[in-house]
């Protein structure tokens, strides 16, 4: 029986050739989805390499959401769907040598570790709080720290009473959460064609319908919406209102009010993911603030205190709490209660204004680079956000290349991991300008974005 044989070069780390080849080769077509690979040690042997080698290449193939390990079965390529599994995937020590701009990171600062280490200094030195993190605690989180939470957010210019939140182990619990609480599986629930990954995962995990709405340049096509309520209205619709992920596109004043509406019209529940934070000028009005009897609300600490604290909040009528607080029990009890005191100390201190300031001001800079290098190109994002979207110009696959940019070093994504319905994913990457360690590091990398997008059509990664 014959087996996939790829033609290597001779130059490169092998394990990472090898899987370059694995990705073009599904780029390409010659390795279709759910078709299984050969066997590591028959390749090794064709290939002339140690099985070592090939193990190494199928974990960075996995790893990039090409191919999955079935036990028992063998090693399959991925499609579409199941590829968003693995989208968040942070990389292993041993990628550090790359310069990762694929996921929205808060960008490094040595206020980070040392916000962390006064903030238990503090904790160790206060028996009370020594006390209360190692005891049982409410579901909901303690009044306390839901009221310091709220007050912070409220200077933020996030207007939430303490008594409706509900404290989440980050963003991504949260919207587990609310899709628990308000649908059912087989039950249908909306978003933009072109969303967060980690809400498709989550709404799979609970095997819920997903209906795709077409999104623009003000955000998702509130019409569009109102044309598949008369048919199939869903049970709840999310949106990132402020900063589409991953289009940057923020939803208009107008659209905004059509899709409160449209929710009380055809009883639906909105949940709004604040999580990408935005200073008030660049944001809209609130859903929650229009329609707060039947909308959630996600905000984080992850974007601008830690996301490894894993502190969140979900802002949700009186009437869910109750709900809220059987699945918190059921999953995790509560959320660790020393996470949150060190979320709590580190904002009473002053100490997650000043980050916050420093970031901000850091993003713009960033942008700037950003825009300046890539003025030739198609470029969309508000000037604070964490990524930008890169529509490639005509003849440009995002496939090939982002495989030409791996080859250099640099992580980006495809649209491909952000897609629900039948729609093709548009050829486009984003950027994500805040994940590099630093600015030189960025420059770096658009530079060598640069050069791959102006390439010749001559390159092999060139659509003919």
């Amino acid at each position: 029986m014959t087996i996939w044989v790829p033609c290597l070069p001779d130059t490169g780390n092998r394990y990472r050739v090898l899987a370059d080849a694995i990705a073009e080769a599904i780029a390409e077509g010659e390795l279709a989805e759910g078709k299984r690979l050969p066997p590591q040690r028959r390749l090794a042997d064709a290939l002339g390499v140690t099985v070592g080698t090939v193990t190494r290449a199928y974990s960075e193939a996995e790893r990039r959401g090409l191919i999955e390990a079935r036990v028992g079965s063998g090693t399959y390529v991925r499609g579409n769907e199941s590829a968003v599994v693995l989208f968040r995937q942070i990389a292993q020590e041993e990628d550090r040598d790359y310069i990762d701009l694929s996921l929205s990171l808060p960008p490094p600062h040595p206020d980070r570790p040392q916000g962390l280490r006064e903030a238990l200094g503090a904790i160790v030195d206060d028996p009370l709080a020594l006390l209360h993190a190692v005891n049982y605690q409410p579901e909901q989180g303690l009044a306390r720290h839901r009221v310091i939470l709220a007050q912070w957010m409220a200077r933020l210019g996030l207007l939430v009473d303490a008594d409706e939140m509900v404290i989440t182990q980050g963003g991504q619990h949260g919207i587990f959460l609310a899709l628990q609480a308000l649908a059912q599986p087989g039950e249908r629930v909306a978003a933009c064609t072109l969303t967060y990954p980690g809400f498709v995962s989550a709404a799979q995990q609970l095997h819920l319908k997903l209906l795709g709405v077409p999104v623009d340049d003000a955000g998702m096509n509130v019409e569009a919406l109102a044309r598949l309520c008369e048919q199939q209205p869903p049970r709840l619709v999310y949106v990132t209102p402020d900063q589409n992920n991953p289009t940057g596109t923020c939803l208009s004043e107008s659209r905004r009010e059509r899709l409160i509406a449209l929710a009380q019209q055809y009883d639906f529940w909105i949940v709004e993911d604040g999580v990408q934070y935005l200073p008030a000028e660049e944001r809209g009005t609130p859903l929650y603030r229009l329609a707060p009897e039947r909308t959630l609300y996600l905000f984080s600490t992850s974007k601008v205190i830690a996301g490894g604290l894993r502190i969140g909040t979900l802002r949700a009528p009186l009437g869910l709490h109750e709900r809220l607080a059987t699945l918190q029990r059921a999953q995790s009890w509560m959320v660790p209660p020393l996470m949150i005191e060190v979320v709590c100390r580190w904002i009473s201190s002053g100490m997650a204004e000043r980050l916050l300031v420093w970031q901000l001001e850091e993003i713009v800079a960033r942008q700037h680079l950003a825009r300046e290098r890539l003025a030739g190109f198609t470029l969309r994002g508000p000037l604070h956000g964490f990524h930008l979207w890169l529509e490639l110009p005509t003849g440009l696959r995002s496939a090939a290349l982002i495989e030409q940019l791996e080859r250099q070093g640099i992580r980006v994504t495809s649209a491909e991991p952000f897609c629900i319905g039948s729609q093709p994913a548009p050829q486009a990457i984003r950027l994500c300008v805040s994940a590099a360690a630093n600015r030189a590091s960025l420059i770096k990398a658009l530079d060598i974005l640069v050069q791959a997008l102006e390439a010749p059509t001559t390159n092999p990664w060139h659509t003919l």
